[in-house]
């Protein structure tokens, strides 16, 4: 089958590479090939994984049955006004991205005006462990077929609703929860550790919440998603704020998620500091760096 990628970077990637050594057409487009820079690496990574880099978006689109939008939150509705008139009938565009669900229903507007079918997907957890097998809700006109196609691929879809929104409202709603820990870990244990008091509060952390595993890996992978994904996360959670004002529900946590998410980023930026650069990944030693300079 002839796939395309919209956006090669962790998720799309992954899913692209998995997808071409079944034996799939893969083609992947990302803008970074804009950029003279980053094009070499772009190239080697198509390279590695067997896929084909197109020239441009419209000669990406040109065969694909499938086309899986896989972009940070911000570019999402963008990429897809993009998209939509280079496709046509018989094609479907699959948003895999996190936003609110009223921005999916606007994408999907725009590309079934020009007769190409939408689907609405929600990434249920990480895609890294799991790849193909990452857990999809799918929803929009044809998710039937759309859900048969995905799982004779090998992906772990789900069709949820024939509505485009309700599977991003699951996976907006759920992200309050998960990127909310995060950031609430990250600020916790950031003062936690000025303090010199850091074992004390996971040893309270971990007698109140003992099957979470406070006292393992639990802190250094929380921590950790927020210092390697931050700037893709706060961009989620700006869409979050959004879904919470769509139906008129305070946003002020989320809110105050996107802060967290994105203050750490900026912090490491601040500091010259890569997240390749902190592997493997230990909190303390990472907030150490970032607090010691101060």
């Amino acid at each position: 089958m002839n796939i395309t990628f919209i956006g090669f970077g962790e998720a799309g990637g992954i899913l692209a590479r998995d997808l071409q050594a079944q034996g799939n057409a893969v083609t992947v487009w990302d803008r970074k090939a804009l950029d003279a820079e980053s094009l070499p690496a772009l190239r080697q990574k198509a390279q590695q994984s067997g896929v084909r880099l197109a020239a441009s978006l419209a000669e990406a689109l040109q065969q694909a049955r499938l086309v899986f939008s896989t972009v940070t939150a911000s570019q999402a509705l963008s990429v897809a006004q993009q998209a939509a008139a280079l496709l046509h009938g018989g094609q479907s565009f699959l948003d895999l991205n996190s936003v609110a669900p009223h921005t999916k229903r606007a994408a999907a507007e725009a590309i079934n005006a020009h007769g190409a079918g939408y689907i609405d997907v929600a990434v249920m957890a990480p895609v890294p462990p799991k790849r193909l097998a990452t857990p999809l809700l799918i929803g929009g006109v044809d998710a039937v077929e759309i859900n048969d196609l995905l799982q004779q691929l090998g992906l772990n879809s789900r069709m949820l609703s024939r509505e485009v929104g309700e599977a991003s409202a699951i996976k907006m709603c759920r992200s309050i929860m998960i990127k909310g820990l995060e950031a609430l870990t990250t600020e916790c244990l950031s003062a936690a550790r000025q303090y010199g008091v850091e074992q004390a509060v996971l040893d309270s952390l971990h007698a109140s919440f003992p099957a979470l595993g406070w006292n393992e890996q639990l802190p250094h992978y929380l921590i950790s998603r927020v210092a390697e994904h931050g700037q893709r996360r706060a961009e989620e959670m700006r869409e979050v704020v959004k879904t919470l004002q769509d139906v008129s529900v305070p946003a002020d946590m989320s809110a105050a998620i996107v802060t967290t998410q994105q203050g750490l980023v900026d912090a490491l930026k601040a500091r010259s500091l890569r997240y390749e650069q902190l592997t493997p990944f230990v909190w303390q030693e990472t907030l150490d760096k970032i607090y010691s300079s101060r």
